[in-house]
């Protein structure tokens, strides 16, 4: 087991945070409106842009926004649910796999996240590469895609080395939230300026993409933060605080941008890449102010994927942050942008059913309480079967498969919301079944 500190100091790095140890209720610092400024930054960004411009033109632009509307409020109202867990347990996200799937169990959903956090590393640095490499073309006729993804790749790897918390915090609270925002509305107002919404919104849809399909796509977003929102929400004061912070931030800013995305995409008419829309159209300034906020997001991917990976193994977080950074620098580099509406997809099949069954435990089975001191025990209350928990495992494949059942001969009743119900009921019925055995 890695060693533990007797306390955690707010000053010290935050590779000296231990995920399995309660955060001491005098260092729980965040407040509603801090949450609101992370989660508002987090949401905001290029990725998102560029995840709203898949929506269009298979779907017309009203009914991306219906989309955008629904999968928002479906994916961030769970994102925010799983947050009040992290401000119950003072613990980080995967240590709260533990009592639900069991401490070799949760192994599992910990190598997954890795891989979908190189994932998103990547896509991050993908879309800061193509900005950047856009505003430059724009402004000084110069084209350099790789030197860009080389260079933001190198950024937010240094960043992570560094250690994400103080630097989102000092960041937000100074001047960053204020500048994200102001670039949000001129993104906004240029759009308005630049273009008849009218008649955007009476082009018809070119079929492709169901409205549930549209929906999973849009929820993907704010389900990619539950393996990590935990590792923030642990500093909360108070759950009812995170949650109200949480799902104002996040909500506003995913469909604001999911929004802007997909009506600067079909304003574009498919010529050139939606960061070239953006640029054309007036909007370099606020897509350099959204640049910078973007590499909060890409080594925040980084860092987790070396904490996650420190879970498994006593190996330095930093030094994993480094060879997480080259990784997902290389795939940047490798892997085209068009293969990611595919990763999103997948991302909602794992972990929407995986925290159906987590967020069942800890809101019905556990009722909110959690025994800390056996969180790593190896025979201890959360050790199961030999360190795998069969209910909570048995439950998570069925919903991952009804997810993929759903997405295949349901596709217009969208899959996120029967996969995790179906997870979480099953789940709640095995555990019944499971304490009245041991009884």
């Amino acid at each position: 087991m890695l060693p533990r500190p007797v306390d955690l100091d707010m000053s010290a790095p935050e590779t000296s945070y231990d995920p399995l140890i309660p955060v001491p209720a005098g260092q729980r610092v965040f407040t509603q409106r801090d949450a609101f400024a992370l989660w508002f930054s987090l949401g905001i960004g290029l990725l998102v842009l560029q995840a709203g411009a898949f929506l269009v033109p298979a779907l017309s632009l009203g009914m991306a926004f219906g989309a955008i509307l629904v999968g928002s409020l479906l994916g961030v109202l769970l994102l925010a649910c799983v947050g009040v867990i992290g401000a119950d347990t003072g613990l980080a996200s995967m240590a709260m796999l533990r009592p639900s799937l069991g401490l070799r169990g949760a192994a599992l959903p910990t190598l997954l996240n890795i891989v979908q956090l190189v994932g998103w590393g990547s896509f991050e640095i993908i879309v800061m590469g193509e900005a950047a490499d856009a505003l430059a073309k724009s402004a000084f006729g110069i084209t350099l895609p790789y030197v860009w993804t080389v260079l933001f790749g190198a950024l937010a790897t240094g960043i992570a080395f560094a250690g994400p918390v103080s630097f989102v915090r000092r960041f937000l609270r100074a001047w960053g939230l204020y500048l994200l925002l102001a670039a949000a509305l001129w993104l906004t107002w240029r759009l308005l300026a630049n273009h008849n919404l009218r008649e955007l919104f009476s082009r018809e849809g070119t079929g492709g993409m169901s409205f549930g399909g549209a929906v999973d796509l849009v929820a993907a977003m704010p389900l990619s933060w539950l393996p990590l929102i935990c590792d923030y929400s642990r500093f909360g004061r108070s759950a009812g605080g995170v949650f109200r912070g949480t799902v104002l931030g996040f909500l506003v800013a995913n469909i604001w941008f999911y929004g802007l995305g997909a009506a600067y995409a079909l304003a574009s008419n498919g010529e050139g890449t939606l960061i070239v829309a953006l640029a054309t159209a007036g909007g370099g300034l606020a897509l350099l102010l959204i640049l910078l906020d973007e590499t909060d997001n890409a080594f925040a991917d980084i860092h987790s994927a070396a904490v996650s990976s420190g879970t498994l193994a006593r190996v330095s977080v930093r030094g994993l942050s480094l060879g997480f950074g080259a990784l997902c620098t290389l795939v940047a580099l490798l892997v085209p942008m068009a293969q990611y509406e595919g990763f999103l997809l997948i991302i909602g099949s794992v972990f929407a059913p995986l925290f159906g069954v987590v967020l069942a435990d800890h809101f019905i089975v556990r009722r909110r309480t959690v025994q800390h001191a056996e969180i790593d025990r190896m025979g201890g209350a959360y050790w199961f079967a030999g360190g795998w928990r069969v209910a909570g495992l048995v439950a998570w494949a069925v919903g991952i498969a009804t997810f993929q059942l759903v997405a295949a001969y349901l596709p217009g009743l969208g899959s996120t919301l029967p996969s995790l119900i179906v997870a979480g009921a099953l789940f709640a019925l095995l555990a019944r079944l499971e304490a009245g055995r041991v009884a």
